[in-house]
């Protein structure tokens, strides 16, 4: 039963009684597992283009900027980075001084290559009159690793992933934030400028804002464009309710109700206001330094031209239906363009009539469009690409992570286990529809898949429920091509020691 205390809690989030009360019994009844028709694979819903084609896409991509069409690089970064630093967090508690793990050694053994050392050695000399080099060689290492995790140092373990100094420059460090400007300079501008929208968090949105201003001029000066930077937050009427392991809910000592954010699905919230024809969209931590850009660059420029390419196409045949003059060679040309290039499948589709047959195809076309740059499986936790059922009966490709995958479906596991390709967060996607509408992207997401996961707070155990993950159920009924893009495109970090890996250095 609620107060009327939870009924003002909830109204100042602009979260319904419905809404909530709908959350409480997903965590009752669970969501469930998605039924798979195969997993992706190259010329099995995975495309390649070879490099006649990938020219092509590039110049098409290239056509379509110089139109004036708008364009945005939209960045989920609200992440703090204390997960990447849970190995050096554990070493501070741990009843050793000395580096003992693998990875505390590789960390120490490697100091000087991170782009923070001089920002680290500085702090050190202020707190303790030494170096951190110096500091490591008389045993201080947990002072090294205080020094850069704590708020009276760099307070790295508390600041966002996008703002911490990833690369080395001969002109400075750059954060991943810097990257994802340079980046959109070189393959999301248009007609000299350049539009980059940041989600973050609300404890962070002036730290970027302050960083943005230091920076800007800068790499407008380097690129010879205008930046329009833009930032939002999470929405507080996407936040869901925790409850007890009994299903009861979870409260807070004051009585209040605790809500915790929505997980990235709730992030379609944000895409939904923004107001592009295409919007490229990458995380925070996928960026490379400038000697490593090409191949990114390249391979953007391909999956937009893909983009732009097969949307024209399905709006052509749009406006073709809506003449009604059209024969019946055209409906089998547009089924096969929705089979082939769309892959997707409608299993009982010779059953329609031809005036079915036609509300069918406007349906399944005019909707938003996603290219999904897909990488090969090389083993990295995470979403793959599949081909699955949907709720209206039809087949189309899916990113679906392992959660929602019924694993005690010996064949599902044998499709996602040997499963070729990954999933590294590399979209880019049409917003509008052939007649320059916004598409109302709140539509096109399965409100039957999310995540529940088991947490806890203040030393008890709760349920926390996720929504549909941005680029799986909240783009569930996106028109999705899968592209196979080169693995040097992908380069995470997700952990501190990942910066020493070659691609970043």
């Amino acid at each position: 039963m609620l107060t009327q205390q939870d009924l003002n809690q909830i109204a100042a989030k602009g979260i319904s009684e419905e809404k909530l009360n709908k959350q409480i019994e997903e965590f009752k009844t669970g969501f469930p597992f998605l039924k798979l028709d195969s997993a992706a694979a190259i010329d099995h819903g995975i495309f390649a283009p070879n490099e006649e084609e990938t020219s092509k896409y590039v110049s098409s991509w290239n056509d379509y900027k110089s139109d004036g069409h708008a364009i945005v690089k939209f960045v989920p970064a609200s992440g703090a980075a204390s997960r990447m630093f849970k190995d050096l967090f554990a070493f501070l508690d741990a009843d050793y001084d000395v580096p003992t793990t693998d990875f505390e050694r590789e960390f120490f053994d490697n100091l000087k290559k991170f782009a923070f050392r001089k920002e680290l050695c500085g702090v050190c000399h202020d707190t303790d009159g030494k170096c951190m080099k110096e500091l490591a060689a008389d045993g201080q290492y947990k002072t090294v690793v205080r020094n850069l995790l704590t708020e009276t140092g760099l307070n790295y373990g508390q600041l966002p992933k996008g703002l911490l100094l990833f690369h080395s420059y001969e002109d400075g460090p750059r954060t991943p934030m810097e990257e994802h400007l340079v980046e959109a300079a070189l393959y999301a501008s248009s007609n000299g400028e350049a539009n980059v929208h940041f989600t973050v968090s609300h404890d962070h949105i002036e730290l970027f804002k302050k960083k943005v201003a230091e920076k800007q001029d800068k790499y407008e000066k380097m690129f010879g464009v205008r930046y329009n930077i833009s930032f939002s937050e999470q929405k507080p009427s996407t936040d869901t309710v925790a409850v007890n392991p009994d299903n009861t809910l979870f409260r807070n000592a004051d009585g209040s109700m605790l809500f915790r954010p929505g997980g990235h699905g709730a992030l379609i919230e944000n895409l939904n206001d923004i107001d592009a024809d295409v919007v490229f969209i990458k995380n925070i931590d996928n960026v490379v330094p400038d000697r490593l850009k090409d191949e990114t660059v390249k391979y953007k420029n391909v999956i937009a031209g893909i983009l732009v390419e097969t949307q024209e196409k399905a709006f052509s045949y749009l406006r073709k239906l809506d003449t009604g003059k059209y024969s019946h060679e055209d409906l089998e040309e547009i089924i096969r363009f929705v089979q082939r290039t769309l892959c997707c499948r409608k299993p009982d589709l010779k059953e329609l009539e031809d005036a079915e047959l036609v509300i069918y195809l406007k349906q399944k076309l005019n909707r938003p469009m996603r290219v999904c740059g897909v990488v090969k499986n090389v083993g990295e936790p995470g979403g793959g690409p599949f081909l699955t059922y949907n709720q209206d009966g039809t087949i189309s490709p899916q990113i679906l992570e392992s959660s929602q995958i019924d694993k005690s479906n010996e064949e599902y596991m044998r499709m996602f286990k040997e499963g070729t390709h990954f999933n590294p967060v590399d979209l880019v996607c049409a917003l509008k529809d052939y007649k320059g509408n916004r598409f109302d992207l709140t539509k096109y997401v399965d409100k039957t898949t999310g995540f529940i996961s088991s947490k806890s707070k203040n030393g008890k155990d709760l349920k926390a429920l996720e929504l549909p993950g941005l680029w799986n159920g909240a783009m569930s009924d996106w028109n999705t091509i899968f592209v196979e893009v080169p693995l040097g495109t992908f380069n995470p970090v997700k952990t501190v020691n990942d910066l020493l890996r070659e691609q970043h250095q």
